[in-house]
């Protein structure tokens, strides 16, 4: 009896080892086990996040080319300043100084992890500030092919998420991601993003409308590091599918740390924006 006990507890030893081993190195590769879809790309998500934390505020120049179907082209010229907050999203403030027919109208934005995101625009010529209903996020922002809702930061809670797999873009191995958005009022079905495995920076994504068809793609060029942590983009082009309009976006001039404070970010920084 107790040879066939022994003999019985080294069989199963030799099949419950190798599996003890296999799923021993699966978690010291990569932190978890038999992760669903949907863990996958929040755990994708959240890290991107968290690598984009900690730059306080910046501030850039912008030039915003915008073209019709004909290749028709309009430029403006805008500075951006930007918030990063505590426990919240960050607070954005775009001022445009050219041409002279939008010089002065300035658009800030509140962004929330939960809830609507709050948005006012001052239009100079009528010398008053107009708040976007949460209701008319998916509408065009100053005739671009950017949606208001296309200029809140990205917050993970606004979003649920399936992993969809790899694919190389640009030449860089990437994360595929699908994102579904929580708020009802979004414009989108969802949104399917293409982050670089090293960097965990956007190189693409792509916006499906709320009949769920193909409706923008926004593509990101040219990223530079900043206080040897933060990568922007130099370009951005977005590109509606339906209409064969495009919008793209030029910076310059980046700088972090500058000191920039709430009183910066208010209904009257609007009205008195330069």
């Amino acid at each position: 009896m107790l040879f066939i006990k022994n003999t019985l507890k080294a069989h199963l030893s030799k099949q419950v080892l190798p599996v003890v081993l296999l799923v021993s190195t699966f978690t010291i590769s990569f932190g978890v086990v038999a992760e669903t879809p949907e863990e996958q790309g929040l755990a994708i998500s959240k890290e991107a996040k968290n690598r984009d934390k900690g730059w306080q505020d910046n501030s850039a120049n912008m030039r915003m080319v915008l073209r019709n179907k004909q290749g028709e082209e309009s430029v403006r010229e805008i500075v951006t300043k930007t918030l990063e907050v505590e426990n919240d999203g960050d607070k954005a403030l775009t001022i445009f100084n050219q041409p002279r027919d939008v010089k002065g109208t300035a658009f800030l934005s509140f962004s929330h992890p939960v809830g609507p995101d709050d948005q006012w625009l001052y239009l100079p010529a009528l010398k008053r500030v107009k708040r976007i209903s949460s209701s008319n996020k998916s509408g065009p922002f100053m005739g671009t092919e950017f949606s208001f809702e296309d200029l809140s930061s990205f917050e993970v809670e606004k979003y649920t998420y399936k992993y969809i797999g790899d694919e190389t873009l640009n030449g860089l191995d990437n994360f595929v991601v699908e994102q579904y958005p929580v708020d009802e009022n979004s414009g989108y079905t969802r949104r399917i993003v293409w982050l670089d495995k090293d960097e965990y920076r956007i190189q693409k994504t792509d916006f499906y409308d709320r009949k769920n068809s193909l409706l923008k793609t926004l593509t990101f060029q040219d990223y530079q590091q900043y206080l040897s942590k933060y990568w922007r983009a130099n370009k951005a082009e977005m590109i509606n599918h339906q209409t064969g309009k495009s919008t793209t976006l030029e910076w310059t001039n980046y700088a972090f740390k500058t000191g920039l404070q709430d009183a910066d970010f208010n209904r009257n920084a609007l009205k008195r924006a330069k």
